[in-house]
Protein backbone atom coordinates (compact mmCIF):
# COMPACT_ATOMS: atom_id res chain seq x y z
CA UNK A 1 0.00 0.00 0.00
CA UNK A 2 1.55 3.18 -0.80
CA UNK A 3 2.41 5.57 2.33
CA UNK A 4 3.80 8.66 2.79
CA UNK A 5 5.03 10.28 6.06
CA UNK A 6 4.74 13.86 6.22
CA UNK A 7 4.67 16.27 8.63
CA UNK A 8 3.83 14.09 11.41
CA UNK A 9 1.44 12.21 9.75
CA UNK A 10 1.04 8.78 7.69
CA UNK A 11 -0.48 9.38 4.61
CA UNK A 12 -2.47 7.34 2.43
CA UNK A 13 -2.86 7.64 -1.52
CA UNK A 14 -3.35 5.60 -4.30
CA UNK A 15 -3.14 6.26 -7.94
CA UNK A 16 -5.16 5.05 -10.92
CA UNK A 17 -4.83 5.61 -14.84
CA UNK A 18 -1.53 6.08 -17.33
CA UNK A 19 1.58 7.43 -15.48
CA UNK A 20 1.96 10.36 -18.31
CA UNK A 21 -1.71 11.62 -18.39
CA UNK A 22 -2.98 14.62 -16.85
CA UNK A 23 -3.09 14.31 -13.27
CA UNK A 24 -6.31 15.40 -11.18
CA UNK A 25 -6.24 14.87 -7.11
CA UNK A 26 -9.14 14.37 -5.31
CA UNK A 27 -10.23 15.29 -1.62
CA UNK A 28 -12.36 13.70 0.44
CA UNK A 29 -15.32 15.38 2.36
CA UNK A 30 -15.31 15.31 6.69
CA UNK A 31 -15.72 11.66 7.73
CA UNK A 32 -15.42 9.40 4.26
CA UNK A 33 -11.89 8.57 2.77
CA UNK A 34 -10.78 8.08 -0.85
CA UNK A 35 -13.30 5.72 -1.84
CA UNK A 36 -15.71 8.49 -2.01
CA UNK A 37 -14.52 9.13 -5.21
CA UNK A 38 -15.20 5.47 -6.71
CA UNK A 39 -17.68 6.31 -9.56
CA UNK A 40 -14.88 9.33 -10.60
CA UNK A 41 -12.09 7.20 -10.24
CA UNK A 42 -13.58 4.68 -12.27
CA UNK A 43 -14.98 7.06 -15.32
CA UNK A 44 -11.80 9.13 -15.62
CA UNK A 45 -8.60 6.57 -15.13
CA UNK A 46 -8.37 6.00 -18.57
CA UNK A 47 -7.39 8.90 -19.55
CA UNK A 48 -6.36 10.94 -16.18
CA UNK A 49 -3.48 10.08 -13.32
CA UNK A 50 -6.50 9.82 -10.83
CA UNK A 51 -4.86 10.72 -7.40
CA UNK A 52 -6.92 10.11 -4.41
CA UNK A 53 -5.90 10.02 -0.70
CA UNK A 54 -7.17 9.97 2.76
CA UNK A 55 -6.60 13.15 4.42
CA UNK A 56 -5.20 13.10 8.04
CA UNK A 57 -7.25 11.80 10.82
CA UNK A 58 -9.59 9.61 7.89
CA UNK A 59 -9.26 6.17 6.49
CA UNK A 60 -5.77 4.80 6.18
CA UNK A 61 -4.16 8.14 6.96
CA UNK A 62 -3.30 8.85 10.76
CA UNK A 63 -1.72 11.70 12.43
CA UNK A 64 -1.21 12.80 16.02
CA UNK A 65 -2.61 16.24 17.32
CA UNK A 66 -6.16 18.03 18.58
CA UNK A 67 -6.48 20.63 15.95
CA UNK A 68 -5.34 20.28 12.29
CA UNK A 69 -4.77 23.56 10.22
CA UNK A 70 -5.61 24.12 6.66
CA UNK A 71 -2.15 24.39 6.05
CA UNK A 72 -1.34 21.33 7.42
CA UNK A 73 -3.92 19.69 4.78
CA UNK A 74 -2.91 21.78 2.11
CA UNK A 75 0.65 20.65 3.11
CA UNK A 76 0.20 17.17 2.76
CA UNK A 77 -1.75 17.46 -0.89
CA UNK A 78 1.87 18.72 -2.02
CA UNK A 79 3.48 16.12 -0.28
CA UNK A 80 1.45 13.74 -1.90
CA UNK A 81 2.27 15.11 -5.55
CA UNK A 82 5.74 15.69 -4.77
CA UNK A 83 6.42 12.19 -4.10
CA UNK A 84 4.59 11.11 -7.39
CA UNK A 85 6.61 13.84 -9.29
CA UNK A 86 3.97 15.47 -10.19
CA UNK A 87 4.55 19.04 -10.77
CA UNK A 88 0.93 20.06 -11.43
CA UNK A 89 -2.58 18.52 -11.27
CA UNK A 90 -6.19 19.68 -11.19
CA UNK A 91 -7.43 19.74 -7.57
CA UNK A 92 -11.17 18.68 -6.39
CA UNK A 93 -12.43 18.71 -3.68
CA UNK A 94 -15.67 18.38 -1.42
CA UNK A 95 -16.78 20.08 1.74
CA UNK A 96 -13.56 20.18 4.05
CA UNK A 97 -11.77 18.89 0.50
CA UNK A 98 -13.02 22.41 -0.63
CA UNK A 99 -11.48 24.18 1.93
CA UNK A 100 -8.24 22.74 1.69
CA UNK A 101 -8.26 23.61 -2.05
CA UNK A 102 -9.00 27.16 -1.34
CA UNK A 103 -5.89 27.22 0.98
CA UNK A 104 -3.93 25.37 -2.43
CA UNK A 105 -5.38 28.16 -4.77
CA UNK A 106 -4.57 30.79 -2.42
CA UNK A 107 -0.83 29.47 -1.36
CA UNK A 108 0.23 27.24 -4.41
CA UNK A 109 -1.59 28.54 -7.56
CA UNK A 110 1.20 27.87 -9.69
CA UNK A 111 0.92 24.06 -8.61
CA UNK A 112 -3.08 23.92 -9.84
CA UNK A 113 -4.10 24.74 -13.34
CA UNK A 114 -7.80 24.55 -12.41
CA UNK A 115 -9.46 24.14 -8.58
CA UNK A 116 -12.64 22.37 -8.57
CA UNK A 117 -14.84 23.23 -5.20
CA UNK A 118 -17.71 21.25 -4.37
CA UNK A 119 -19.98 21.77 -1.43
CA UNK A 120 -18.40 24.19 0.27
CA UNK A 121 -17.84 27.39 1.67
CA UNK A 122 -15.48 30.24 2.21
CA UNK A 123 -16.82 29.87 5.89
CA UNK A 124 -18.33 26.94 6.98
CA UNK A 125 -20.63 27.23 10.36
CA UNK A 126 -19.45 28.46 13.73
CA UNK A 127 -17.24 27.35 16.42
CA UNK A 128 -19.91 26.51 18.47
CA UNK A 129 -21.33 23.97 16.48
CA UNK A 130 -18.08 22.80 15.53
CA UNK A 131 -16.99 22.80 19.54
CA UNK A 132 -20.31 20.94 20.28
CA UNK A 133 -19.18 18.20 17.49
CA UNK A 134 -15.84 17.79 18.81
CA UNK A 135 -17.04 17.48 22.20
CA UNK A 136 -19.70 15.21 21.33
CA UNK A 137 -17.87 12.84 19.42
CA UNK A 138 -14.89 12.56 21.69
CA UNK A 139 -17.15 11.70 24.57
CA UNK A 140 -19.70 9.34 23.04
CA UNK A 141 -17.77 8.08 19.70
CA UNK A 142 -18.65 8.03 15.94
CA UNK A 143 -21.94 6.09 16.33
CA UNK A 144 -23.62 9.11 16.55
CA UNK A 145 -22.67 10.44 13.89
CA UNK A 146 -23.37 8.10 11.64
CA UNK A 147 -27.26 8.92 10.92
CA UNK A 148 -26.87 12.70 11.19
CA UNK A 149 -24.41 12.52 8.33
CA UNK A 150 -26.16 10.31 5.68
CA UNK A 151 -29.52 12.77 6.77
CA UNK A 152 -26.93 15.64 5.57
CA UNK A 153 -25.14 14.38 2.98
CA UNK A 154 -27.70 12.80 0.24
CA UNK A 155 -31.70 14.05 -0.12
CA UNK A 156 -34.20 11.99 1.58
CA UNK A 157 -35.50 10.41 -1.98
CA UNK A 158 -31.41 9.16 -2.73
CA UNK A 159 -31.01 7.57 0.97
CA UNK A 160 -33.79 5.71 0.68
CA UNK A 161 -33.63 4.00 -2.54
CA UNK A 162 -29.60 3.67 -2.26
CA UNK A 163 -29.98 2.26 1.29
CA UNK A 164 -27.23 -0.26 0.21
CA UNK A 165 -24.74 1.59 -1.49
CA UNK A 166 -24.34 3.80 1.75
CA UNK A 167 -23.53 0.98 3.37
CA UNK A 168 -19.58 0.89 2.74
CA UNK A 169 -20.01 5.20 3.76
CA UNK A 170 -21.41 4.03 7.18
CA UNK A 171 -18.50 1.98 7.83
CA UNK A 172 -15.84 4.35 6.84
CA UNK A 173 -17.48 7.12 9.44
CA UNK A 174 -18.23 4.27 12.13
CA UNK A 175 -14.90 3.38 11.77
CA UNK A 176 -12.82 6.51 12.46
CA UNK A 177 -10.78 7.32 14.96
CA UNK A 178 -12.72 10.34 16.79
CA UNK A 179 -9.81 12.04 17.94
CA UNK A 180 -8.58 12.46 14.16
CA UNK A 181 -12.37 13.53 13.08
CA UNK A 182 -12.23 16.24 15.93
CA UNK A 183 -9.12 17.27 14.78
CA UNK A 184 -10.65 17.81 10.96
CA UNK A 185 -13.50 19.32 12.55
CA UNK A 186 -11.46 21.72 14.29
CA UNK A 187 -9.24 22.53 11.29
CA UNK A 188 -13.02 23.47 9.25
CA UNK A 189 -14.11 25.33 12.25
CA UNK A 190 -11.18 27.90 12.07
CA UNK A 191 -10.60 27.74 8.52
CA UNK A 192 -12.18 31.72 6.73
CA UNK A 193 -11.39 32.37 3.47
CA UNK A 194 -14.02 34.86 3.12
CA UNK A 195 -11.18 37.47 1.97
CA UNK A 196 -8.46 35.24 0.77
CA UNK A 197 -10.97 33.51 -2.27
CA UNK A 198 -10.55 36.74 -4.18
CA UNK A 199 -6.68 36.83 -5.05
CA UNK A 200 -7.16 32.83 -6.32
CA UNK A 201 -5.82 33.82 -9.63
CA UNK A 202 -6.71 29.93 -11.76
CA UNK A 203 -10.12 29.51 -12.53
CA UNK A 204 -12.52 27.80 -10.45
CA UNK A 205 -15.62 25.61 -10.78
CA UNK A 206 -17.92 25.90 -7.90
CA UNK A 207 -20.32 22.54 -8.08
CA UNK A 208 -22.96 23.25 -4.83
CA UNK A 209 -26.14 20.97 -4.23
CA UNK A 210 -29.59 22.41 -4.55
CA UNK A 211 -30.68 20.33 -1.13
CA UNK A 212 -27.87 20.79 0.39
CA UNK A 213 -28.28 21.84 3.71
CA UNK A 214 -24.55 22.21 5.38
CA UNK A 215 -23.19 24.21 2.42
CA UNK A 216 -26.13 26.25 0.58
CA UNK A 217 -26.87 26.63 -3.28
CA UNK A 218 -26.49 30.39 -2.52
CA UNK A 219 -23.53 29.68 -0.35
CA UNK A 220 -21.66 28.06 -3.54
CA UNK A 221 -22.82 31.10 -5.66
CA UNK A 222 -21.61 33.75 -3.31
CA UNK A 223 -18.21 31.89 -3.36
CA UNK A 224 -18.39 31.94 -7.02
CA UNK A 225 -19.00 35.18 -7.13
CA UNK A 226 -15.98 36.13 -4.53
CA UNK A 227 -13.34 34.94 -6.84
CA UNK A 228 -12.22 36.53 -10.05
CA UNK A 229 -12.43 33.66 -12.31
CA UNK A 230 -15.04 31.40 -10.99
CA UNK A 231 -18.23 29.18 -12.10
CA UNK A 232 -20.80 27.91 -10.76
CA UNK A 233 -23.35 24.64 -11.42
CA UNK A 234 -25.81 23.27 -9.03
CA UNK A 235 -26.46 20.01 -9.02
CA UNK A 236 -30.08 18.27 -7.75
CA UNK A 237 -28.45 16.84 -4.66
CA UNK A 238 -27.77 16.87 -1.20
CA UNK A 239 -24.11 17.30 0.54
CA UNK A 240 -21.69 14.99 -1.51
CA UNK A 241 -23.44 15.72 -5.20
CA UNK A 242 -20.24 13.74 -6.20
CA UNK A 243 -21.69 10.66 -5.12
CA UNK A 244 -25.38 11.42 -5.50
CA UNK A 245 -25.25 12.58 -9.02
CA UNK A 246 -21.85 10.59 -10.38
CA UNK A 247 -22.73 11.18 -13.92
CA UNK A 248 -23.99 14.92 -13.45
CA UNK A 249 -20.97 15.69 -11.64
CA UNK A 250 -18.15 13.93 -13.65
CA UNK A 251 -19.91 15.99 -16.80
CA UNK A 252 -19.26 19.38 -15.29
CA UNK A 253 -15.96 18.10 -14.39
CA UNK A 254 -14.52 17.31 -17.55
CA UNK A 255 -16.48 20.53 -18.84
CA UNK A 256 -14.43 22.62 -16.87
CA UNK A 257 -10.91 20.72 -17.80
CA UNK A 258 -11.41 20.15 -21.11
CA UNK A 259 -12.71 24.40 -21.45
CA UNK A 260 -16.17 23.12 -22.77
CA UNK A 261 -19.66 25.13 -21.54
CA UNK A 262 -22.23 23.14 -19.65
CA UNK A 263 -22.18 19.32 -21.39
CA UNK A 264 -24.20 18.79 -24.57
CA UNK A 265 -21.41 17.61 -26.60
CA UNK A 266 -21.02 13.65 -27.47
CA UNK A 267 -17.65 13.21 -25.86
CA UNK A 268 -18.74 14.78 -22.25
CA UNK A 269 -21.81 12.53 -22.62
CA UNK A 270 -19.79 9.40 -23.18
CA UNK A 271 -17.85 9.75 -19.79
CA UNK A 272 -20.97 10.77 -17.91
CA UNK A 273 -22.32 7.56 -19.21
CA UNK A 274 -19.64 5.72 -18.64
CA UNK A 275 -19.59 6.50 -15.03
CA UNK A 276 -22.96 5.83 -14.55
CA UNK A 277 -22.91 2.64 -15.92
CA UNK A 278 -19.82 1.57 -14.18
CA UNK A 279 -21.92 2.55 -11.04
CA UNK A 280 -25.08 0.57 -12.45
CA UNK A 281 -23.83 -2.15 -13.78
CA UNK A 282 -20.33 -2.89 -11.95
CA UNK A 283 -17.02 -1.71 -13.48
CA UNK A 284 -15.95 -5.46 -14.16
CA UNK A 285 -18.61 -6.02 -16.74
CA UNK A 286 -18.26 -2.74 -18.40
CA UNK A 287 -14.44 -3.81 -18.24
CA UNK A 288 -15.75 -7.02 -19.96
CA UNK A 289 -17.78 -5.24 -22.45
CA UNK A 290 -14.94 -2.47 -23.40
CA UNK A 291 -12.17 -5.30 -23.65
CA UNK A 292 -14.12 -6.92 -26.58
CA UNK A 293 -15.01 -3.86 -28.71
CA UNK A 294 -14.61 -4.76 -32.70
CA UNK A 295 -14.59 -1.61 -35.37
CA UNK A 296 -17.69 -3.08 -35.95
CA UNK A 297 -19.33 -2.71 -32.62
CA UNK A 298 -17.46 -0.01 -31.21
CA UNK A 299 -19.68 2.78 -32.73
CA UNK A 300 -22.94 1.09 -31.19
CA UNK A 301 -21.21 0.73 -27.79
CA UNK A 302 -20.44 4.55 -27.63
CA UNK A 303 -23.99 5.21 -28.75
CA UNK A 304 -25.55 2.82 -25.69
CA UNK A 305 -23.03 4.26 -23.12
CA UNK A 306 -23.86 8.23 -24.37
CA UNK A 307 -27.71 7.95 -24.70
CA UNK A 308 -29.08 4.87 -22.66
CA UNK A 309 -26.52 5.84 -20.02
CA UNK A 310 -25.16 9.37 -20.78
CA UNK A 311 -28.61 10.89 -21.27
CA UNK A 312 -31.43 8.44 -19.70
CA UNK A 313 -29.74 6.93 -16.43
CA UNK A 314 -28.37 10.48 -15.94
CA UNK A 315 -31.99 11.92 -15.74
CA UNK A 316 -33.09 13.16 -12.17
CA UNK A 317 -36.47 12.90 -13.36
CA UNK A 318 -36.83 9.21 -12.18
CA UNK A 319 -34.15 7.77 -9.44
CA UNK A 320 -32.06 4.82 -10.52
CA UNK A 321 -33.94 2.64 -8.38
CA UNK A 322 -36.98 3.38 -10.16
CA UNK A 323 -35.14 2.82 -13.28
CA UNK A 324 -33.65 -0.29 -12.79
CA UNK A 325 -37.47 -1.67 -11.60
CA UNK A 326 -38.93 0.11 -15.12
CA UNK A 327 -35.89 -1.85 -17.09
CA UNK A 328 -36.57 -5.46 -15.67
CA UNK A 329 -40.34 -5.07 -16.37
CA UNK A 330 -39.18 -4.28 -19.99
CA UNK A 331 -36.76 -6.60 -20.37
CA UNK A 332 -39.57 -9.43 -19.27
CA UNK A 333 -42.07 -8.04 -21.82
CA UNK A 334 -39.65 -8.24 -24.44
CA UNK A 335 -37.96 -11.54 -23.65
CA UNK A 336 -34.84 -10.38 -23.73
CA UNK A 337 -32.98 -12.84 -21.24
CA UNK A 338 -29.39 -11.73 -21.29
CA UNK A 339 -30.23 -7.90 -20.45
CA UNK A 340 -32.70 -8.93 -18.00
CA UNK A 341 -30.18 -11.41 -16.00
CA UNK A 342 -27.89 -8.25 -16.38
CA UNK A 343 -30.30 -5.90 -14.65
CA UNK A 344 -31.25 -8.58 -12.33
CA UNK A 345 -27.76 -8.61 -11.12
CA UNK A 346 -27.18 -5.16 -11.30
CA UNK A 347 -30.20 -3.66 -9.54
CA UNK A 348 -28.77 -4.18 -5.66
CA UNK A 349 -26.39 -1.55 -6.74
CA UNK A 350 -29.52 0.59 -6.87
CA UNK A 351 -30.71 -0.01 -3.27
CA UNK A 352 -33.95 -2.36 -5.39
CA UNK A 353 -34.51 -5.49 -3.21
CA UNK A 354 -35.33 -8.83 -4.17
CA UNK A 355 -38.91 -8.37 -2.57
CA UNK A 356 -39.39 -5.31 -5.01
CA UNK A 357 -37.95 -7.51 -8.06
CA UNK A 358 -40.55 -10.13 -7.25
CA UNK A 359 -43.49 -7.76 -7.13
CA UNK A 360 -42.40 -6.25 -10.40
CA UNK A 361 -42.38 -9.78 -11.84
CA UNK A 362 -45.89 -10.47 -10.13
CA UNK A 363 -46.74 -7.86 -12.48
CA UNK A 364 -45.36 -9.03 -15.44
CA UNK A 365 -47.32 -12.45 -15.03
CA UNK A 366 -50.40 -10.34 -15.48
CA UNK A 367 -49.49 -7.61 -18.01
CA UNK A 368 -46.39 -9.54 -20.08
CA UNK A 369 -47.84 -13.15 -19.27
CA UNK A 370 -47.46 -15.78 -17.31
CA UNK A 371 -44.92 -18.06 -19.67
CA UNK A 372 -42.87 -14.62 -19.46
CA UNK A 373 -42.91 -14.64 -15.65
CA UNK A 374 -42.75 -17.87 -15.44
CA UNK A 375 -39.40 -17.57 -16.84
CA UNK A 376 -37.75 -14.62 -15.44
CA UNK A 377 -38.72 -15.97 -11.68
CA UNK A 378 -36.02 -18.86 -12.49
CA UNK A 379 -34.17 -16.36 -13.93
CA UNK A 380 -33.95 -14.74 -11.13
CA UNK A 381 -32.98 -18.12 -9.09
CA UNK A 382 -30.34 -18.50 -10.97
CA UNK A 383 -28.91 -14.95 -10.84
CA UNK A 384 -29.10 -14.32 -7.43
CA UNK A 385 -27.54 -18.15 -6.15
CA UNK A 386 -24.74 -17.62 -7.96
CA UNK A 387 -24.68 -13.79 -6.30
CA UNK A 388 -25.04 -15.63 -2.90
CA UNK A 389 -22.32 -17.87 -4.14
CA UNK A 390 -19.82 -14.88 -4.53
CA UNK A 391 -21.00 -13.35 -1.57
CA UNK A 392 -20.21 -16.65 0.64
CA UNK A 393 -16.84 -16.85 -1.54
CA UNK A 394 -14.71 -20.59 -1.57
CA UNK A 395 -15.87 -23.00 1.26
CA UNK A 396 -13.12 -24.89 3.45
Amino acid sequence: MPYLDHAGARLFYTVDGPDHAPAIVFSNSLGTDHTMWQPQADALAGRFRVVRYDTRGHGRSTAPGDAYTMEQLGGDVLAILDVLGIAQAVFCGVSMGGLTGMWLGVHAPQRFPKIVLANTAAKIGNADGWNTRIDSVLRDGMDIMVEPSIQRWFTPGFAATAERALDPLRAVLVALDPRGYAASCAAVRDADFREAVRTIPVPVLVIAGSDDPSTTAQEGRDLAAAMPDARFVELPAAHISSFEQPGRFTAALLDFILGRLPVTDDPARYEAGLSVRRAVLGSAHVDRSLARLTPFNEEFQNLITRYAWGEIWTREGLPRHTRSLLTIAMMVALNRAEELKLHLRAAASNGVTRDEIKEVLLQTAIYCGVPAANSAFHMAEEVFAAMDAANRGPQA
